[in-house]
């Protein structure tokens, strides 16, 4: 049985880092060669990588309303990235999270954890979008966030090599919310950090347990690194820069609980990615696809646990646990004894003791919808528009379950090798199921919507 606390118990502490746009294979302690994440891969060296788990979309806004809310997005009319009104109208998409949604933030803080958010929200608030609730209402004590949510936040001021002065971009935002600062774009991860380490301190001195996001906008493009590590100026050089200052960064942080023995022995830290990379700036590891992609470069996500005395492994590395980010809100209510919201259907499973290093997945399949303005993108035409993952097997198909690929990830992760002709059963089991859950959730106007084709940026 994994962990989980009763009334003798002090409730762990936990911090979520969910990264902006970073490949599985980004983190040296993923197999980058060509970056250094010293401050990450000493987490993960000394507690368990997880090389099977999944993100619930493969673009920004709905995967963190999965991860906020351990449902799938598609619940919530949140299927794309959150842009002006007009557009998210055109997909069929909601303006923002509905404040009722099951937070993990709220029922944390209803159990009595202090709950800051800091960092990028894209859950509601942003482009023309000025009158959605502030994050504040979803169940955080506190919050700082970007030009993407209400509230406090940090915008981003330019300098590239050369410049005498910096300039600015997303100054519209300062329309949501008081309380704005500008700050060199390079610079704003450490501005979150902060925020973060003032919060720790102030619910460590009032003797409360904590939970927060930390939730960088790097390493989304446009890249603005140090100057003085711009190099080339490449997209390559200038992402791998930015994950080395992104990095650099964290250590604040991660400094911070490992050297007050209080917080080292009681705090989990989860680091993760929103979705797959950028074509030509970070990357995917072996796998196929991108950002935007039902493959599994595009949903498969690194996970990084840390917690020395919280988890039951340290230098580990979880090869064969599947498991997806929606599973992280039921695991988490269990592992600190907050009782489940009531009347709440998750979508998740509780999965303590994978999560703790005791090995095992979820039973139910992983099930996915791309978001309805990515039919067509990052050179690839008519991308399947459904995916499931069950046991070793990977299903895409469209969505009235035509055009079926079938890939055996247990042999062929990098789903090279479709088999769907020959595994016929499997094929018509996987796409009934599938095609079921598409059509039990709400609709957007992915089968309408039509963007330009090859389109390299959102």
């Amino acid at each position: 049985m994994g962990r989980s606390c009763d009334a003798a118990d002090a409730p762990p502490n936990i911090v979520l880092v969910f990264i902006d746009d970073m490949g599985w294979g980004d983190f040296s302690s993923f197999g980058n060669d060509d970056a250094a994440t010293p401050n990450i891969d000493r987490l993960a060296a000394e507690g368990i990588r997880f090389e099977q788990f999944y993100v619930n979309s493969p673009i920004c806004s709905p995967s963190r309303v999965a991860i906020s809310t351990g449902q799938y997005p598609q619940r919530w009319r949140i299927t794309s990235f959150l842009n002006n009104r007009k557009n998210n109208e055109e997909r069929g998409m909601a303006q923002w999270l509905d404040p009722q949604a099951p937070m993990l933030a709220r029922s944390l803080n209803q159990a009595g954890y202090a709950t800051g958010h800091f960092g990028k929200w894209h859950m509601g608030g942003q482009r023309d979008v000025n009158d959605a609730p502030p994050i504040t209402d979803y169940g955080f004590d506190a919050s700082l966030t970007n030009f993407e949510g209400m509230g406090p936040k940090l915008l981003p001021l330019t300098l590239k090599p050369g410049d005498k002065q910096p300039g600015r971009i997303w100054d519209r935002a300062e329309s949501l919310g008081e309380g704005y600062r500008w700050m060199l774009r390079s610079e704003i991860t450490s501005g979150f950090v902060d925020a973060a380490v003032s919060f720790i301190d102030q619910a460590a001195s009032a003797e409360k347990p904590f939970y927060i996001n930390l939730w960088p906008d790097d390493v989304h493009s446009p890249y603005w690194p140090p100057v003085e590590t711009w190099g080339d100026g490449s997209m390559r050089r200038l992402y791998l820069s930015v994950l080395e200052s992104m990095d650099k960064q964290f250590g604040v942080l991660f400094d911070r609980i490992r050297e007050d023995e209080s917080l080292r022995d009681n705090t989990l830290i989860l680091v993760c990615s929103d979705n797959g990379p950028q074509p030509g700036a970070g990357e995917a590891g072996p796998f196929r696809g991108y950002k935007t992609h039902l493959y599994e470069g595009g949903v498969r996500s690194p996970l990084i646990a840390w917690g020395p005395k919280i988890l039951k492994k340290q230098n580990d590395v979880d090869s064969t646990s599947v498991f997806a980010a929606i599973d992280l809100v039921p695991t988490l209510l269990e592992l600190t004894g907050t009782p489940r919201p009531e009347g709440v259907h998750f979508d998740g499973q509780a999965l303590v003791g994978t999560l703790l290093g005791e090995g095992g997945s979820r039973t139910a399949p992983i099930f996915f919808r791309r978001p309805p303005d990515r039919d067509t993108f990052y050179g690839e035409e008519d991308l399947p528009d459904l995916a499931v993952r069950s046991g070793k097997w990977k299903l895409l198909c469209e969505y009235d379950g035509s055009d079926p690929q079938l890939y055996n990830l247990d042999t062929d992760p990098s789903e090279k090798n479709n088999v769907a002709s020959e595994h016929a059963e499997v094929v018509a089991a996987l796409t009934k199921r599938l095609v079921k859950w598409h059509e039990s959730m709400p609709a957007d106007n992915g089968a309408t919507y039509r963007t330009q084709p090859n389109r390299l940026k959102k």
